[in-house]
């Protein structure tokens, strides 16, 4: 049973056999996994067993663990941690094998590293689900993060102007960690008064985390001050200009096939040639209705000089990056696709 982290508090009562704890966010995976060792432990779950899939690990020791008696008589909670989210054949059969044995003075918590579909797919895992609970840690990202944010608020009794939230939310979007840890701040700093965005300044530094794909997506969005602070970010990161300059070339390639099947009646048959679903395609569809065929061939050229600029002098030209981003704007094509950036 899949159950998202804002939601497990309602579901660990009664406590199911197994938990699965996979993400890619330290933070939300931390307090997950705290969040149903301390129900566990309300309900007499009083030891710990901690095993790691390290190399060389034996699943013998996982098995006896299950069938063993406590020392203590009481009842036990077995972390495993599997650092590449697979178990390998032997553990995939071994964890099969526990479910068809349940122990109700065991409590199995699994965690690891963000899951491919394909891997909730597999056998062990649709075993272990069927008996459990899957909770994936993602990052929330946009509105999922802002309600995170908010609940946070709620949760240190905060109280916060709209600027200051908003203000927050940039800070912070994309580090869950970094962001409580500032609220934990805000409750020693100001328990009882209202928190504006001018005090804030005084005490947080710029701590969000982004990706080259976000950077995409809000490009296609044509989301301008979002695209130029994630710039901005992923330049003070030291993200490698290659990197940025693969995506963009990417996503204008593909821009640029959409666009031209668009206007030959053949858009429609192309989706699903180069792979994108739905989910993404609605941001596709607004760069294709802002930008004509023109502008989309402008801003390739553009990615093309700074190309041959990196390789071939080796600079690293952000400027001419950023004015590359303010072209997802067909307004900024007035204004700025005259410019030379050689």
């Amino acid at each position: 049973m899949r159950v998202y982290p804002d939601q497990l508090a309602k579901q660990l009562t009664p406590l199911k056999q197994c938990y699965l704890v996979f993400g890619d966010d330290p933070w939300l995976c931390e307090t997950t996994k705290t969040l149903i060792v301390s129900q566990a432990k309300r309900d007499g779950f009083e030891e710990t067993v901690q095993l790691n899939q390290e190399s060389g690990f034996n699943w013998n020791e996982l098995i006896e663990e299950w069938n063993s008696m406590s020392l203590f008589a009481s009842r036990r909670i077995i972390e495993l941690v599997l650092p590449q989210a697979k178990p390998g054949s032997e553990g995939s059969t071994m964890l099969q094998q526990l479910m068809k044995s349940p122990n109700p003075d065991v409590l199995l918590l699994i965690s690891g590293p963000k899951l491919a579909s394909e891997q909730t797919k597999s056998k062990w895992f649709k075993v272990l689900d069927t008996d459990g609970v899957y909770i994936p840690c993602t990052t929330p990202e946009g509105q999922q993060f802002s309600r995170w944010l908010q609940t946070r608020i709620r949760h240190f009794g905060l109280n916060l102007t709209p600027d200051a939230q908003q203000l927050l939310y940039n800070l912070y979007e994309g580090n869950l960690l970094a962001a409580d840890q500032a609220l934990q701040l805000l409750q020693l700093l100001n328990p009882n008064e209202a928190i504006s965005s001018e005090q804030l300044s005084q005490y947080f530094e710029d701590q969000s985390r982004f990706t080259v794909f976000q950077l995409a997506d809000v490009l296609l969005n044509n989301q301008q001050d979002k695209a130029q602070h994630i710039l901005s970010q992923l330049q003070a990161e030291g993200v490698a200009m290659p990197i940025l300059l693969w995506g963009q070339f990417k996503e204008l390639t593909t821009l640029l096939q959409l666009k031209q099947a668009q206007e030959t009646g053949g858009l429609q048959s192309l989706w699903g040639k180069l792979r994108i679903w739905d989910k993404r395609k609605s941001l596709y569809q607004n760069a294709l209705s802002r930008l004509s065929l023109k502008q989309i061939e402008v801003m390739l050229a553009c990615a093309s000089k700074l190309e041959l600029k990196l390789k071939q002098q080796g600079i690293e030209d952000w400027t001419s990056l950023s004015h590359l981003c303010l072209l997802y704007d067909p307004k900024a094509h007035h204004t700025l696709a005259h410019i030379d950036i050689d």
